[in-house]
């Protein structure tokens, strides 16, 4: 999710991205305007096995504080289903152009 207009870093962030979809990653940008209406977590996340949720935390500077496992299989399967709906209304990385934005 990135906030219009870019930061420098987004910018940077996207264009160093491309080398990440080149092998074969899929990446997506979800501008905040077209996520209205989603319940979405307020932590940055991983879901892994659809089982645990890891909730990395960041000082409002953007520092790395640390992250949180959570072993509860509904909190992971809530950040899935938010992360799919927010994966559906992202723009692809091939279609966004943070330069005009």
């Amino acid at each position: 999710m990135v906030s219009e207009p870019v930061t420098d870093y987004i910018r940077f962030e996207h264009a160093t991205t491309a080398s990440n979809v080149s092998a074969g990653e899929q990446a997506r940008w979800l501008p905040r305007h077209l996520a209205t209406g989603l319940l979405f977590p307020a932590n940055d996340f991983w879901v892994f096995d659809g089982r645990r949720a890891q909730f990395n935390y960041f000082s409002g500077r953007g520092e790395f504080l640390t992250t949180r496992l959570s072993p509860d299989a509904v909190i992971a399967t809530q950040c899935a289903v938010a992360f799919e709906a927010a994966w559906e209304r992202a723009v692809p990385h091939e279609t966004y152009d943070p330069v005009q934005h």
